[in-house]
């Protein structure tokens, strides 16, 4: 234990850190710096400070090395999954643990923790969990006469050691009531509980297969990731939230500046699938994320609140259908009919009734309902539209006056009438709204400026796992790499401008290269029934036709179009440390040039008119691969751009698979004849975390591979004059050493128009 206590860390941080956590544990020496340096990689300093606390807690517990062995290994991953904002209910679960008989069920608890938390992704789920878990431990713990708690649950154990089991299965609601059916059949039959947490009995297993019900988040989460970016071009991070614990007032969809928050389970309804009810509900999130404006609460009454929310989620639906009109089949399905006249005036508020019916006649053409006052905003909603997109102050300004057309003295009766009103796949409307005064009616919700330090504030889409080849067991590491992607810093455009100058002589030669690669070629489109000129063959035919007294073709034009270049190219730039390093035999540092080398070949193929992506990477370990978009396809070379480029810096690692492989999940994406991934780089694949020169090398070749299974035909540009040896091993031919790295930004662009001609 002394001895222990007195071992030298080879980091003076580290060894700061050890005497901190006071502990004289061998087993947690031998480990501990390991996992200082696996934690500095997912909290920052008040989380770590908090971190090493709980871990001297756990060690002076009296319960041998292992908690504090366990939790130090484990709660990284925990942070990695959720954020370190759940150690505290965390900690108090473990204390609960401690002064109860159920002591023993500390370790099993933190060694599933982290499987747990990947599974529930949210603070808010994992306080769910920790809720069953105390509840189970409350009821089930023995005692003498009722008065002293001696005996500890023989169910608790069990439930850890299986929860990742089932949370695979179930939702938490589905956890929740397996739990209770064993704590209400159980409680006083102690091997019997043990065995039904385990798995063991038969009605527990039964129970299971009862509560597996709909379709749960988790399984689809990757699926629903793929539909938000790919169909609707929003890749923000997906937040789940469980429905089983406010039976007053049941939690629905909706968006903030943390993420989409979605039910942890959607069961079938109306014949929809739950996964199909998930793609609705992201749907109209990103609708109103993409078209809706917050407009000012103070002065509009509930009512008016109520009916400007059902206006806008009609005008976001109408505009999704508009974009893919498939979506009104699975609209529909899933919005309430409201009966005409199933709301009593007399005796009930129907405000809600009438609004719900008027949403349903705006989706629903065939609606059959015979109100007047209600066909009359439908036809003004539609007339609305009919020129455009409208806005959020046009349905305010619509509500307000149906608001008021409509308004009966019943619509402030307590009774209100709730049948076939509820449309579930919308989402709150929090964000539809803004504040100027504290009111009783506001509610701030999660909002991170309110709840956040700004140092905890979150500035980037969340992370991508990727998997990397291991060469000596020839496997894959599943989501062994984390990739952040970011938009990159701007800086002075101006700077790019006056490099541009710098090089106007070779920019002159560069145009005239290009004129000769415009596209010329002309293909010729026949069968047109208006052109620019007659198909003289299909006319003559036609005439015969006619006058043999058959329907002579009417389609007896052609038109040409231009014979385009249909490519896509992604330039993938190496931002490592040693890009800070001077060229040879001159005063310029590796970075410099390659950002002349940026600006001249953006400039060449925006006149070229070729779809181009530039971006940065650089790593530090495996946990923080960073990749930072400089130029998207679809933007032009403009002064934003050229600012990005100016802000160009280098520092860290070369993780290059990762970045391949990121870089790839863009490309794949993109319809083209040909799909160029262009790496420019100084230095073979390398990281902090990594002893073994070759694992990188291997896991970049595999990565190239995968690449061209997709079709995807990756390029490497080395500045490094050494690395002929291993540029090769990793893309096989298709590589060029630069031996003179000043002659990158003359050589880089004619690279390009070699590759792509």
């Amino acid at each position: 234990m002394a001895n222990a206590a007195k071992r030298q860390m080879t980091h003076p941080q580290v060894q700061a850190y050890w005497t901190a956590v006071d502990c004289g544990f061998e087993q947690v020496a031998d480990v501990f710096e390991e996992c200082v340096y696996e934690a500095l990689t997912a909290m920052r300093r008040p989380e770590m400070e908090a971190y090493l606390e709980a871990a001297r807690y756990l060690g002076k517990l009296g319960r041998g090395a292992e908690p504090m062995l366990v939790f130090l290994e484990e709660w990284p991953s925990v942070v990695h999954a959720i954020g370190g904002n759940a150690l505290p209910p965390v900690i108090d679960l473990v204390r609960a643990l401690q002064k109860s008989p159920n002591s023993r069920a500390i370790t099993p608890f933190l060694q599933t923790l982290a499987a747990v938390a990947r599974r529930l992704q949210s603070p808010g789920q994992l306080q769910r969990y920790l809720d069953i878990a105390r509840d189970l431990m409350t009821r089930t713990t023995g005692s003498i006469h009722g008065h002293h708690s001696t005996f500890p649950s023989p169910g608790l154990i069990p439930l850890f050691e299986q929860s990742p089991f089932l949370l695979n299965l179930l939702s938490l609601g589905g956890l929740k009531n397996w739990v209770e059916y064993g704590i209400l059949n159980y409680s006083r039959h102690p091997e019997r509980q043990q065995e039904y947490f385990a798995l063991a009995l038969a009605d527990s297993r039964a129970v299971l297969q009862r509560e597996r019900r709909g379709t749960l988040f988790a399984d689809v989460e990757r699926q629903l990731d793929l539909y938000l970016r790919a169909l609707w071009r929003d890749g923000d991070q997906l937040v789940p939230y469980s429905t089983a614990f406010d039976e007053m007032r049941k939690p629905v969809p909706y968006f903030d500046k943390l993420g989409m928050r979605v039910p942890d389970v959607f069961e079938a309804e109306r014949g929809i699938a739950g996964i199909d009810r998930y793609r609705a509900v992201l749907a109209h999130m990103v609708g109103h994320r993409r078209w809706s404006t917050a407009q000012i609460a103070d002065n509009w009454s509930p009512f008016q609140r109520m009916a400007v929310e059902f206006f806008e989620d009609c005008r976001v639906d109408t505009l999704l259908i508009r974009e893919y009109p498939g979506l009104r089949r699975l609209l529909l399905a899933l919005h309430p009919k409201p009966v005409e006249g199933a709301c009593d005036p007399e005796t009930t508020s129907c405000l809600r009734h009438r609004l719900a019916m008027l949403s349903r006649a705006i989706l629903d053409p065939g609606h059959g309902y015979r109100d007047a006052s209600l066909k009359a905003f439908v036809a003004r909603f539609h007339a609305l539209l009919q020129d455009g997109p409208a806005s959020t102050a046009d349905m305010a300004s619509l509500a307000l006056a149906y608001v008021a057309k409509t308004r009966r003295q019943s619509d402030q009766l307590a009774r209100v009438h709730f049948d076939d009103t509820v449309i579930d796949y919308r989402d709150d409307n929090r964000h539809l709204w803004r504040y100027i005064e504290d009111s009783d009616d506001e509610e701030f919700f999660d909002d991170p400026e309110k709840t956040l330090a700004k140092e905890s504030e979150i500035t980037g889409l969340p992370p991508r796992h990727y998997p990397e080849w291991d060469h000596t067991t020839r496997t894959y590491r599943p989501d062994w790499a984390s990739v952040y992607e970011a938009l990159h810093p701007s800086g002075d455009a101006a700077d790019v401008d006056r490099l541009l100058q710098k090089h106007a002589a070779l920019a002159k030669q560069l145009k005239r290269l290009l004129d000769l690669l415009k596209p010329q070629e002309k293909v010729r489109i026949r069968y047109q029934e208006e052109g620019s000129e007659l198909d003289l063959d299909v006319a003559l035919r036609a005439l015969i036709d006619f006058k043999a007294g058959s329907q002579p073709d009417p389609r007896i034009n052609m038109s040409h179009r231009t014979d385009g270049r249909n490519i896509a190219v992604l330039l993938l730039v190496d931002q490592s440390e040693s890009l800070n390093e001077k060229a040879a035999g001159g005063q310029q540092t590796v970075l410099e040039l390659s950002q002349e080398a940026l600006s001249l070949l953006a400039w060449a193929i925006d006149r070229l008119g070729d779809p181009l992506a530039i971006a940065g990477f650089h790593s530090n370990t495996r946990h923080e691969v960073r990749y930072q978009h400089i130029k998207g396809f679809s933007e032009r070379w403009d002064d934003t751009v050229k600012a990005r480029v100016a802000a160009m810096q280098a520092g860290w690692s070369t993780r290059m698979g990762a970045a391949l492989r990121h870089a790839g999940h863009y490309l794949s994406a993109r319809k083209a004849d040909k799909r160029i991934l262009l790496l420019l780089t100084d230095g073979e694949p390398a990281d902090i975390d990594v002893a073994d020169p070759a694992h990188l090398r291997a896991d970049a070749r595999k990565a190239v591979d995968e690449l061209d299974a997709q079709g995807i035909t990756t390029f490497c540009l080395s500045l490094d004059p050494g690395a002929d040896d291993y540029v090769r091993e990793i893309f096989g031919h298709r590589w060029r050493v630069l031996d003179h790295v000043a002659q990158l930004p003359e050589k880089l662009p004619l690279l390009y128009l070699s590759l792509t001609r």
